[in-house]
């Protein structure tokens, strides 16, 4: 059997290629904004909050984490409009992207959150400091800080499971990959291009968390 490469009829499409790699940062870094925010906001309320509160968020994070990405974008894009909530494709993946993502942080923002010594806190209490700031400064800072590298890891696997909106005709880079081999026949050289550029942006992502982290938290190497 012989295998003649032919990058040719791909890279005549880089001008989607490139819409792909656009549509897969906006859909990774806006779900991560709106991840990191479900994320602080239920591990504060599971340490914090009260008993209700506490087991309501514990509940939302098992039946996130026990229950594959694809099904959970399924429900957000074909279920909830049978209640009158309609996403389009674009935002539905977001909305979905999101609330995966707030699961696992609030799990591992909670376990920083646990690692904060009982008598920083009520350290801070002792001389007078609100709820909030002892929440912000005495608890969150130092949380982050530990659980930075689980995060940074999550955020990976965040831009990798964009791969996936293509399941509900969101227009990302394994979605345009796909098209492009019914339009070229050439499945092989496509996947192969989407796979480099895959792993350009994961390399990029992780040297950019790095140094995220050494500026914010002035990590020694």
């Amino acid at each position: 059997m012989n295998l003649s490469l032919q990058f040719g009829p791909v890279l005549a499409h880089l001008d989607r290629l490139i819409q792909g790699i656009e549509q897969t940062l906006v859909l990774a870094f806006v779900s991560i904004f709106f991840g990191i925010v479900i994320g602080i906001l239920g591990a504060v309320g599971r340490v914090f909050g009260p008993r209700w509160l506490s087991a309501s968020i514990a509940v939302y994070v098992e039946a996130i984490r026990n229950t594959p990405l694809l099904i959970q974008l399924y429900f957000v894009f074909f279920t909830l409009p049978l209640i009158g909530v309609k996403f389009s494709s674009h935002a539905a993946a977001i909305v979905a992207l999101s609330i995966h993502l707030g699961a696992y942080a609030t799990e591992i923002l909670r376990a920083g959150v646990e690692s904060v010594p009982r008598g920083q806190i009520e350290a801070a209490r002792s001389l007078g400091l609100g709820q909030y700031r002892i929440i912000r400064h005495v608890v969150l800072a130092p949380a982050v800080r530990a659980v930075y590298p689980a995060l940074s890891a999550q955020f990976i696997l965040q831009l990798m499971g964009t791969s996936i909106v293509g399941a509900i005709a969101a227009e990302e880079l394994t979605a345009i990959a796909n098209n492009l081999v019914m339009q070229t026949f050439r499945s092989f050289e496509v996947y192969i291009v989407i796979a480099v550029i895959y792993f350009v942006l994961v390399q990029g992502f992780s040297l950019m968390l790095a140094g995220i982290g050494r500026l914010i938290f002035r990590w020694k190497t």
